[in-house]
């Protein structure tokens, strides 16, 4: 496992652990276990996953110190605003039943975001949180961030994978000292992405798979990876990226697979933004 320094000097692991549509407590327990077992010490969550506490819980009975294991977790629409986030932030800490939560994320760049992470930067200052960050933040609302808070976000994650490569969202990330983490590396499925012939011909040279590949390649980019999977030999599988490294010509190549949009969820759309403005997630 490789680590890398966030704009605050925490570290955070270059790989982790994603929970994302595992809402079941078992099944979550399970799958956060596994990971921890297999090495991962990034565990991503949020308040819209419904597994705060199945996280929380794994953490506790993992073994693992937990000065070793980083817990992202996100603040949901419904919650922004100054007062709102405010109670949410210790909401997800109730939840996750840990001292502290490693990074609080802002989960979408809608509604009154600018309150909610007036209360991010003040649990950052108490002690509540390592670090705090946005994510879903397109170049233009990261820097309005950047630009109108002492805190600049540690992390803005978003989707990255080889047919949505972000590069513009990667450039301007790194001129303010802002890490970029993928959700969905594998662009949840499309594109036969598991069995895209570049991929899986790349993946061949080096006794690895295309999903393998797919995970290498962002690291590479300096993006950090967040693979999902409830399958443990899928987990382990994933994991398995930190013996080899792709060449130039391999870069080059799933460089040309971009198509320079998402096939997942555009954030440009007004019935998204109506959707995700609208969204509950608790009454």
């Amino acid at each position: 496992m490789e680590y890398t320094v966030l704009n605050n000097g925490v570290k955070i692991p270059m790989e982790g652990f994603g929970v994302f549509q595992v809402p079941d407590a078992d099944e979550c327990k399970q799958a956060v276990r596994t990971a921890l077992q297999t090495g991962y010490r990034l565990i991503d969550t949020a308040a819209a996953y419904f597994n705060e506490g199945a996280v929380g819980e794994a953490v506790r009975q993992s073994g693992v110190p937990r000065d070793e294991i980083f817990v992202t977790t996100k603040l949901w629409v419904q919650d922004f605003g100054y007062e709102k986030a405010k109670k949410a932030i210790d909401t997800c800490l109730t939840n996750l039943n840990l001292d502290y939560a490693d990074m609080i994320l802002l989960h979408q760049a809608f509604g009154d975001y600018y309150g909610a992470y007036r209360a991010l930067e003040e649990a950052y200052q108490a002690g509540k949180v390592r670090a705090i960050g946005v994510s879903n933040f397109y170049p233009a609302r990261l820097v309005d961030i950047c630009m109108n808070f002492a805190t600049v976000p540690a992390v803005n994650q978003i989707e990255c994978h080889p047919f949505f490569q972000r590069n513009e969202d990667l450039r301007v990330a790194k001129k303010y000292g802002v890490h970029v983490e993928a959700w969905g590396p594998f662009a949840e499925g499309g594109h036969g992405i598991f069995t895209h012939p570049v991929l899986t011909a790349i993946g061949k040279k080096y006794g690895k798979t295309a999903a393998q590949v797919v995970l290498r390649w962002n690291v590479q980019r300096g993006v950090i990876v967040l693979p999902k999977s409830v399958h443990a030999g899928r987990i382990v599988q994933n994991y398995d990226i930190w013996d080899f490294a792709l060449r130039e010509d391999d870069m080059a190549q799933i460089k040309a697979l971009d198509l320079g949009k998402t096939e997942i969820i555009d954030h440009f759309s007004p019935a998204i933004a109506k959707m995700l403005n609208t969204h509950k997630i608790h009454d």
